[in-house]
């Protein structure tokens, strides 16, 4: 599995206008179709889907999307705690790859699995205590395209097609001032699994 050998650094970074871009950084192609295929078919065969639920307004409601968590310690994120599962060969080889195109290294990595278009995440910043801001998240997509979307406070929305193979990175310190998302959609999609990996100061050897 490998990836386009392009070093991300040299990728225009910034979505929107001058004065406000979004501080990322997208290569569109970090992975090739095969490459990407494989990928996502083993990601979806082998690790341990689960969709858990949270409390909204006193009640418990399912999630919309299913999650795991790869790391050596729990992560509570949004009042839920999520208890790692190991490392794969599939994952380990991904994080080798994103790590030496972004030049930032990496010890956790979030799964979301959206089944469908009705599947999403809310505005939000991966921003908790134990994260560390002075690293960067590297997001790769695989599967169906959804909007990704962010902003800083109340400004204008900026948009990006993440499509399958696509690497997203979010430079260190945006999440202290911007929040994202993937809204739903009522077009028709198929599944999508997002890998977000991060650093956490807690999980630091």
């Amino acid at each position: 599995m490998e990836s386009s050998g392009l070093d991300i650094t040299n990728i225009v970074k910034g979505v929107g206008t001058t004065s406000d871009r979004a501080p990322v950084s997208f290569l569109p192609n970090f992975l090739d179709s095969k490459a990407a295929d494989e990928a996502f078919a083993t990601l979806l065969a082998e690790l341990p889907w689960e969709r858990r639920t949270t409390e909204m307004y006193g009640k418990q409601v399912l999630v919309p999307r299913m999650e795991i968590w790869i790391a050596d310690y729990p992560y509570t994120y949004s009042r839920r705690t999520y208890q790692p599962q190991p490392w794969t060969p599939t994952l380990l080889k991904i994080k080798k790859n994103i790590e030496a195109a972004t030049g930032a290294q990496f010890n956790s990595v979030l799964l979301n699995h959206y089944e469908s278009g009705s599947d999403s995440v809310g505005w939000h910043a991966d921003n908790e205590p134990e994260m560390s801001s002075e690293h960067p998240i590297a997001s790769l997509s695989l599967g169906a395209t959804r909007s990704f979307q962010m902003r800083k406070g109340d400004g204008p929305i900026h948009t990006i097609e993440v499509s399958h193979g696509s690497l997203l990175v979010m430079h260190a310190g945006m999440q202290q001032e911007w929040k994202h998302r993937v809204r739903k959609t009522k077009k028709p999609c198929g599944r999508r699994i997002n890998l977000s990996f991060r650093w956490m100061n807690s999980h630091a050897e």
